[in-house]
């Protein structure tokens, strides 16, 4: 059984479409000019559309006013959690459009803009969509523009050589991934989520030999989505591909497929919840552990500030997965604690990526037609020679280390509170000792993560220059860099009204009956209603 697409999709689809529509004009007008011209100043008015039209269509469906999950008929999802995400898809959209201002040359200009502005709709795409053939076609909408930025980002054989390990194992990721749906299709009988959550929470509604294939289909959705968020033992191609990456590609990588993946894994994990209720924890909490654990340890001998940030975000994928970890374990007695997991797990997410995408626009800043910012020494002397883009990078590092009062801070806090939080019976004993074990995990990764990073700022600081160079990066990419500093600093300053929205969008994790679901789909058909009836006037 298929969606049905009506116009109310469409008018969901509203920022996607300005995106789709900004990305083909620069494609094509591209194409009958040399590349000069106001082509970023077009992609930054369309992004500004985009706010437009999320801002709209925020205040006329009230996705903020009720917590629990709306549902249409068609194949997207009306609630807080997507919504808040594609505000953050944006924002990443935003600062990825200003880093790039030298991230290749004027002929090849046009065409990486208008891939950078698919990504960033298949990437808004991704975040609000719940059904499976959308969901894949959204993921594929950010893959394969990547190969494309890949290729244009640097001239030579190493970028080269990353771009081609990338595409092939994204490509694999993609096949695990689909398999691993062809399972979940099968066992609800239509591609939606919200069918494969009736078919699960109602006894006798799914087939009792395919709900057992429920735990081979998940590993396959997770090891796909493994890739994309670089989690153990998916995260072998990180720290290539980032070295042979520019900065605005690296940045790109670090923070696109991770917000994809990580809102796409919610997705299943609230459709599938009564099936995992009794041990999809155990897998995302061993995941986690060794993901923060390996990523942070690698971590400490790179001399690379690419390779450095790859092993880094592989470090930050462990910190998410603790948070999705205490989302499952609460699943089935402890829905507050789930909300509080999966609240803390966007709080994260949201203060990882400006620090990360400030981190990568302010080395995209530094870098010039000659060379790129690549080895540590290339930072020393900084914080003398370039004092204002030397403070932003220590902001970043601090933030990323979870030194208070930054952000960084406050989102390892909530993750580790809500770690300590998760107390549910298992038979003979309580998961709670486990989580404490995270907890204590995840406290003594965050030690060991601050050595590095404080290594970062001490070069630009304590060490005399040895072969600073003047910046050429753009005035795009510095400006991207301070607007990042200001907002992990100002979120650091007020934690509790970001984390308070997100931890109230989160209640709509726990499991709904099918009663529910039909309540709220009821629902949702009024809200849409009246939009249809605001957007003709």
């Amino acid at each position: 059984m298929l969606p049905d697409v009506n116009s109310d999709t469409f008018r969901l689809l509203i920022p996607e479409i300005i995106l789709v529509v900004m990305a083909a004009w620069i494609f094509v007008a591209g194409a009958f000019t040399s590349g000069q011209g106001p082509w970023r100043l077009f992609a930054i008015v369309g992004m500004l559309f985009v706010a437009f039209a999320l801002y709209n269509q925020d205040t006329s469906l009230k996705v903020y006013s009720n917590q629990p999950l709306f549902d249409t008929s068609g194949p997207l999802l009306v609630d807080a959690i997507g919504h808040s995400m594609r505000w953050l898809a944006w924002l990443s959209g935003l600062l990825l459009v200003l880093l790039s201002s030298r991230a290749t040359n004027d002929g090849l200009r046009t065409e990486y803009l208008g891939a950078l502005l698919l990504i960033v709709a298949g990437l808004m795409l991704s975040c609000t969509t719940g059904e499976m053939v959308t969901i894949f076609v959204s993921l594929e909408l950010i893959s394969i523009p990547t190969y494309i930025l890949l290729f244009l980002g640097h001239r030579g054989a190493s970028p080269h050589e990353a771009a081609m390990k990338y595409f092939f194992l994204s490509i694999a990721s993609s096949a695990l991934f689909l398999y691993g749906l062809s399972f979940l299709y099968g066992i609800a009988g239509g591609t939606q989520l919200s069918q494969l959550q009736v078919a699960l929470a109602t006894p006798g509604g799914a087939d009792p030999v395919a709900s057992g294939l429920i735990p081979v289909a998940m590993l396959l959705v997770l090891a796909g989505l493994g890739f994309k968020i670089a989690a153990v033992p998916f995260h072998f191609y990180a720290p290539d591909v980032y070295q042979g990456a520019s900065s605005g590609n690296a940045g790109l990588l670090a923070v696109v497929p991770k917000i994809a993946g990580v809102l796409v894994l919610v997705r299943f994990l609230a459709a599938v919840a009564p099936s995992i209720a009794a041990n999809g924890w155990t897998i995302l909490l061993v995941l986690a552990a060794i993901t923060m654990t390996v990523g942070n340890v690698t971590a400490l001998w790179q001399t690379n500030v690419r390779r450095l940030m790859a092993y880094s975000s592989i470090a930050h994928a462990g910190y998410l997965l603790i948070g999705l970890a205490v989302a499952a374990g609460g699943i089935g007695g402890a829905e507050a604690t789930s909300s509080q997991g999966l609240g803390a797990t966007l709080f994260y997410l949201v203060t990882y990526v400006i620090a990360t995408l400030g981190t990568f626009a302010a080395f995209a800043f530094l870098g010039n037609d000659e060379s790129d910012i690549s080895s540590l020494d290339d930072l020393a002397g900084l914080g003398t020679a370039r004092p204002v883009i030397a403070l932003t990078l220590a902001v970043f590092m601090f933030s990323l280390a979870g030194i208070p009062p930054l952000a960084g801070f406050f989102g390892k806090l909530s993750l580790f509170l809500g770690a300590l939080s998760v107390d549910r019976p298992t038979g003979l004993s309580s998961i709670h000792t486990w989580f404490v074990v995270l907890a204590i995990i995840g406290a003594l990764n965050a030690a060991i993560s601050a050595a590095y990073y404080l290594r970062v700022v001490a070069t630009m600081y304590f060490r005399p220059a040895t072969r600073l160079t003047d910046p050429d990066g753009g005035l795009g990419a510095g400006l991207a860099a301070i607007l990042a500093a200001i907002l992990v600093i100002a979120v650091g300053v007020s934690p509790g009204t970001l984390s308070g929205r997100l931890l109230r969008a989160s209640r709509s994790f726990a499991a709904d009956s099918p009663s529910e679901l039909a309540e709220t789909i009821s629902d949702i058909e009024v809200r849409l209603t009246q939009f249809k009836v605001e957007e003709s006037r």
